[in-house]
């Protein structure tokens, strides 16, 4: 079983940004109605550059399909770990109650990227000085 867990902790993550990213990108799943006021502010300043969020959800699809895959691991935990802090900090601030899932995907970023052979010895490799 120990064996397995980073293949799960991969595709779990994998399909979390792999579907949500899909999601936003085709906009499958409209934003709820009760968004709090500075959320609705936020988004819709990001949205007012007419490139971000369509940047984002490329992004998101692509790395959580890479994860799904298993191709190029450590390079899709590198470039989604700035998307997972800012999804958990949009939430501490502003909407409190995505935090759970923010959290989950933290805590599988970190254990894949720095606990979890064959990804953490790439990736500790970016923290070595030189």
């Amino acid at each position: 079983m120990k064996a397995k867990l980073p293949m799960i902790a991969r595709i779990l993550l994998g399909l979390i940004f792999f579907v949500f990213g899909l999601a936003g990108l085709f906009n499958l799943i409209p934003p709820p109605p009760d968004l709090p006021e500075r959320l609705v502010t936020f988004n819709t300043g990001l949205a007012a550059s007419g490139y971000f969020f369509t940047l984002l959800k490329l992004t998101e699809s692509v790395c959580g399909f890479l994860l799904l895959a298993g191709w190029f691991v450590p390079l899709a935990l590198v470039v989604l770990a700035p998307i997972v802090l800012n999804i958990f900090l949009v939430h501490a601030f502003m909407a409190p109650s995505g935090v759970p899932l923010a959290v989950i995907m933290g805590l599988l970023m970190i254990y894949l990227a720095f606990f979890a052979q064959p990804y953490s010895s790439t990736v500790k490799q970016l923290f070595k000085r030189k």
